[in-house]
């Protein structure tokens, strides 16, 4: 990934190749929505497609998921099985900047705003886990609600047994298996 926020023409095409690819083998993800409108808008918005490639980067699968309504939108999560390689964050900067010892490189609200995407919040987590079975060995960060993080808390989901968990941590906590998924609107 580079500063520029910008991929060149060849990143662009394989990225988009790989993106079309994983739209067609998923039809049940976006019923309705055509690929060539999706390409165009991704063609219209670089800075977009580089957060997809972070995305992907990273293995979190991004795939069309829906549209927005209100905007008309396409709306792309993490769609890979498990929670993405970008793991072992805690959940934001003040739970990083609390902590005294064994600090993790970062954490999952920094890392989603420096690939230019937002986390998923629990209805969209849930929305997701609608179009399979994710997270069923892992967990991935949620938005936190402000009640509970002011004070300590944050929270996260998973898939066990055939049900979608919502369980809470300290923000500051951070685990291999714990990682976040994210949500781009283009």
């Amino acid at each position: 990934m580079s500063n520029k926020k910008e991929l060149s023409k060849d990143q662009a095409a394989e990225l988009l190749q790989v993106l079309k690819v994983r739209f067609e083998k998923n039809m049940n993800r976006h019923k309705g929505v055509e690929w060539d409108k999706v390409q165009a808008k991704l063609e219209a918005s670089p800075q977009k497609l580089w957060s997809l490639d972070a995305m992907e980067e990273t293995g979190g699968e991004p795939d069309v998921v829906g549209v927005d309504k209100k905007t008309g939108e396409y709306i792309f999560y993490d769609c890979s099985a498990e929670s993405p390689k970008r793991r072992s964050l805690c959940y934001d900067r003040e739970a990083l900047d609390s902590r005294k010892q064994h600090k993790p490189d970062s954490s999952a609200v920094d890392v989603a705003a420096s690939m230019g995407i937002e986390i998923l919040t629990e209805e969209e987590y849930r929305e997701l886990q609608t179009l399979g079975k994710f997270d069923t060995k892992t967990s991935s960060w949620v938005k936190t609600p402000d009640n509970i993080r002011k004070l300590g808390g944050a929270v996260f989901c998973d898939r066990r047994y055939d049900t979608v968990f919502l369980y809470h941590n300290g923000a500051e906590s951070y685990y291999a298996a714990r990682g976040f998924r994210g949500v781009l609107k283009v």
